[in-house]
């Protein structure tokens, strides 16, 4: 926790007035933060009715009733009988604007304006050929594409005609990919040739035609939308396949954007579990829209000139949330397509500099590569007003170096969190308060965090499990066709109570700050993963018969992967045996997880029951107390896994 008298920073009291939030407070009452969050949660409808008309959400048909919790917290559902659409909010009210809608580059060079006008025509465009593909409300179509303003079209077409869409990390692996097509039920995938990665082409077709062939998606995908993006040959299967040249470019560029049920599903957004596939989160229209435009407008503090640029992926929640936030006020998005350190450590500087970028925010794992050889003070970054991070906890000398010599030490760190589930943040940094180093401020308005122990006792000055006690409306609506694992992942620790599985904390000074993961999964380089899906990865291949994963600290990414593996009879460990079964996990889930250490061992600890004790791997890997390991029925096998083990 950091300590009391951890000051960084403090906002100027005229500016801090002149912000939206403080306007907002003053609007409902309020000159007091801490009486305006609590107003936020104690009066639910009142607050949410009131964040609707400030950010000027539009509705076809006005709602009737702000909540509904009639079926319990867990099945809440929100502005009742309203009909809206994400795209008429963010999209076609805009397209008079002068102002860009999307400024994009790519590393290689290549680089484009958007206008919102542009940008609709692209997305009628896109959803009439849609229809003419024969998809209906509802239907499900994926992108997994590079960071460009395509993301956007796809995004835009699917609300328009009310489609679901199913953004998915194109840096993903094979089985990650298919896994989620499987899950999902895509009917139409939409992709690019290749795309570029430090100045090398990537097969992104092929590896989509590859997670294609696998059997557990190959009967849900009847149609594959290639944009030609970097050129090239590409394998092809006259019918399914189809260019977007070929299929877009003729249509209409008229197209009737559908008035939908607030409760009509928008986006369905991939994230990991401790156990099983990946849990497909279900995101509202209406939710999704409140929920991102309110964290743009009161924590980020949109301006009409404003550049909003957050270095991340449309497969992370970060892409569609900033897309969405953003445009609902009419605001210019900046996207970058490529590593922010090439093909020069200062790429992400000069990126800035040049496109006068106005808010950046950034991962601490991006932040502790950069700040290993690129040099910020040496470019002009008197744009940026704002900095924002999120993805994982900082540590103290990445996120004073992001302050110092990113901020030059005169704009906040504002430091969010949330997750997929909610699409959107729990915790936030507002613009107008003292800030500590690596604090993530307190609860969002809106959102009734808190921090409880194992009985749901609140805590204070000590860790804690992060909860909410109160629904909020952009919480998933259930998971994907496992509605069980739903109540089970989110509601079953403390009836009425959402678990989001974190450690946190709060200083005597009410400021929170998080301690990572209080279940299994792991947060690698602010990519959360579940233990199950990297151990199943890893009993594919034909040499392994069982496998642990666990997170271990890092000084890149935070949080590492380690793995350990059982081998088959006749497969003997060897350095270049764990290199294949290395390459083969980064094969199946991507290069973002590849290990930091992989282990042979002659068996893994396990109760009575059958279960694996990751956390006792843990302990023992980090040379840690052993703890309680009376419910493991081979304790003596912990030994090979300490740090100087015999594997």
């Amino acid at each position: 926790m950091s300590p009391a008298n951890n000051w960084i920073w403090r906002p100027d009291p005229e500016a801090a007035r002149r912000t939206n939030v403080f306007r907002f407070m003053e609007r409902l009452g309020f000159t007091d933060r801490e009486a305006f969050l609590r107003y936020s949660t104690e009066h639910l409808a009142e607050f949410w009715d009131a964040l609707a008309h400030e950010v000027n959400i539009e509705w076809f048909a006005p709602y009737t009733k702000v909540l509904d919790d009639s079926r319990g917290p867990e099945w809440t559902t929100w502005f009742t009988g309203g009909k809206i659409n994400i795209a008429h909010n963010c999209l076609d009210r805009h397209v008079g604007r002068t102002n860009p809608a999307i400024v994009w580059e790519a590393e290689n060079g290549s680089s484009g304006v958007v206008t919102f006008a542009e940008l609709q025509a692209q997305s009628n465009r896109l959803a009439n050929a849609f229809q003419e593909l024969g998809l209906v409300r509802g239907d499900r179509v994926a992108l997994c594409m590079p960071m460009c303003p395509e993301v956007a079209t796809v995004l835009y077409a699917c609300f328009k005609s009310g489609l679901v869409a199913v953004p998915i990390f194109a840096g993903f692996g094979v089985k990650a990919i298919a896994s989620r097509l499987a899950d999902s039920g895509a009917k139409v995938v939409v992709t690019a040739d290749y795309l570029e990665r430090r100045g090398k082409r990537i097969p992104l077709k092929a590896k989509v035609d590859e997670a294609l062939s696998l059997d557990l998606a190959m009967n849900t995908v009847e149609h594959v939308i290639v944009l030609r993006y970097r050129g090239g040959d590409v394998p092809w299967s006259a019918g399914p396949d189809l260019w977007w040249h070929e299929l877009v470019n003729y249509q209409s560029t008229q197209y009737a954007t559908a008035p939908l049920d607030s409760e009509a599903t928008a986006l369905l957004l991939y994230t990991s579990g401790t156990t099983g596939k990946p849990k497909g989160t279900i995101h509202t229209h209406a939710g999704t829209l409140a929920q991102t435009a309110k964290e743009i407008h009161l924590v980020f503090d949109h301006q009409s000139d404003d550049r909003f640029f957050w270095l991340s992926d449309i497969g992370w929640m970060m892409g569609p949330w900033a897309i969405i936030g953003n445009h609902n006020f009419g605001g210019t998005i900046f996207l970058y397509d490529g590593a922010p350190d090439f093909p020069t450590p200062d790429r992400l500087w000069q990126t800035i500099e040049r496109n006068r970028i106005t808010m950046l925010g950034i991962s601490p794992t991006a932040i502790r590569l950069l700040m290993r050889r690129s040099h910020p003070d040496q470019y002009d970054l008197s744009s940026l007003r704002l900095l924002g991070s999120t993805g994982e906890p900082w540590d103290e000398t990445s996120y004073r170096w992001f302050f110092e010599k990113v901020g030059n030490e005169r704009i906040p760190v504002l430091n969010i969190s949330g997750g997929t589930e909610i699409v959107g943040c729990f915790l936030v940094a507002l613009p107008i308060q003292p800030l500590k180093v690596c604090t993530l401020g307190g609860p969002s308005p809106g959102i009734a965090a808190e921090v409880v122990d194992a009985s749901g006792a609140l805590v204070r000055g000590e860790q804690g499990y992060l909860v909410c006690t109160k629904p909020a409306p952009s919480m998933t609506r259930g998971l994907w066709n496992d509605s069980a694992r739903y109540l089970e992942s989110y509601w079953s620790t403390w009836k009425g109570w959402w678990n989001h599985g974190d450690w946190a904390s709060v200083d005597s000074d009410g400021y929170w700050f998080l301690h990572g993961r209080a279940d299994e999964s792991m947060n690698i380089a602010g990519r959360k993963v579940g233990p199950a899906e990297v151990e199943e990865a890893l009993i594919e291949h034909p040499g392994v018969s069982e496998a642990a994963a666990i997170g271990v600290p890092d000084a890149l990414t935070g949080e590492g992967l380690a793995v350990f593996c059982v081998l088959k009879p006749g497969f003997d460990d060897s350095v270049s045996l764990r290199e294949e079964i290395c390459r083969h996990l980064v094969q199946s889930l991507g290069p973002t997880f590849k290990p930091v250490s992989i282990r042979a061992v002659p068996e893994l600890p396990k109760t009575q029951s059958g279960k694996v004790v990751r956390r006792s791997i843990r302990r023992a890997f980090l040379g840690e107390d052993a703890g309680d390991i009376s419910t493991i029925e081979n304790p003596g096998v912990l030994e090979w896994f300490q740090p100087e083990g015999k594997a």
